[in-house]
Protein backbone atom coordinates (compact mmCIF):
# COMPACT_ATOMS: atom_id res chain seq x y z
CA UNK A 1 0.00 0.00 0.00
CA UNK A 2 2.52 2.41 1.09
CA UNK A 3 4.77 1.17 -2.06
CA UNK A 4 1.84 2.46 -4.58
CA UNK A 5 1.61 5.97 -2.91
CA UNK A 6 5.17 6.33 -2.74
CA UNK A 7 5.07 5.23 -6.79
CA UNK A 8 2.37 7.43 -7.46
CA UNK A 9 3.82 10.18 -5.68
CA UNK A 10 7.59 9.94 -7.62
CA UNK A 11 5.45 9.67 -10.75
CA UNK A 12 3.66 12.98 -10.26
CA UNK A 13 6.83 14.61 -9.35
CA UNK A 14 8.91 13.30 -12.31
CA UNK A 15 5.64 14.57 -14.61
CA UNK A 16 5.40 17.80 -13.07
CA UNK A 17 9.11 19.04 -13.16
CA UNK A 18 9.33 18.27 -16.83
CA UNK A 19 6.34 19.71 -17.30
CA UNK A 20 7.99 22.74 -16.24
CA UNK A 21 10.94 22.87 -18.32
CA UNK A 22 8.73 22.77 -21.60
CA UNK A 23 6.71 26.01 -19.97
CA UNK A 24 9.81 28.13 -20.37
CA UNK A 25 8.32 31.09 -23.04
CA UNK A 26 9.41 34.30 -22.73
CA UNK A 27 5.57 35.69 -23.47
CA UNK A 28 3.02 35.18 -21.12
CA UNK A 29 -0.63 35.02 -22.37
CA UNK A 30 -2.82 38.03 -21.52
CA UNK A 31 -5.07 36.31 -19.54
CA UNK A 32 -2.30 35.10 -17.13
CA UNK A 33 -0.54 38.38 -16.64
CA UNK A 34 -3.68 40.30 -16.06
CA UNK A 35 -4.80 37.59 -13.34
CA UNK A 36 -1.25 37.59 -11.50
CA UNK A 37 -1.30 41.58 -11.64
CA UNK A 38 -4.45 41.58 -9.69
CA UNK A 39 -3.91 38.57 -7.48
CA UNK A 40 -6.24 36.01 -8.39
CA UNK A 41 -3.57 33.69 -10.37
CA UNK A 42 -3.52 32.71 -6.42
CA UNK A 43 -6.77 31.75 -6.05
CA UNK A 44 -6.85 29.86 -9.25
CA UNK A 45 -3.80 27.93 -8.09
CA UNK A 46 -5.43 27.29 -4.37
CA UNK A 47 -8.39 26.14 -6.33
CA UNK A 48 -7.11 23.98 -8.70
CA UNK A 49 -4.77 22.28 -5.56
CA UNK A 50 -7.77 21.53 -3.22
CA UNK A 51 -9.47 19.95 -5.87
CA UNK A 52 -6.20 18.24 -6.58
CA UNK A 53 -6.41 16.81 -3.18
CA UNK A 54 -9.52 16.10 -3.19
CA UNK A 55 -9.16 13.71 -6.19
CA UNK A 56 -6.51 12.21 -4.65
CA UNK A 57 -7.47 11.31 -1.17
CA UNK A 58 -11.02 10.16 -3.15
CA UNK A 59 -9.02 7.57 -4.58
CA UNK A 60 -6.57 6.67 -1.80
CA UNK A 61 -9.90 5.80 0.48
CA UNK A 62 -11.64 4.06 -2.27
CA UNK A 63 -8.28 1.71 -3.04
CA UNK A 64 -8.28 0.92 0.48
CA UNK A 65 -12.39 0.20 0.83
CA UNK A 66 -11.30 -2.22 -2.38
CA UNK A 67 -8.32 -3.89 -0.86
CA UNK A 68 -10.86 -4.20 2.23
CA UNK A 69 -13.29 -5.88 0.09
CA UNK A 70 -10.97 -8.01 -1.40
CA UNK A 71 -9.64 -9.35 1.66
CA UNK A 72 -12.91 -10.11 2.74
CA UNK A 73 -13.72 -12.34 -0.38
CA UNK A 74 -10.47 -13.92 -0.09
CA UNK A 75 -11.19 -15.19 3.56
CA UNK A 76 -14.75 -16.56 2.59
Amino acid sequence: MINKIKKTLLLLVVLFSSASAFAQDTQSPEMASGLYQSGKIYVVVVVLGVIFAGILTYLILLDRKIIKMEKELNNK
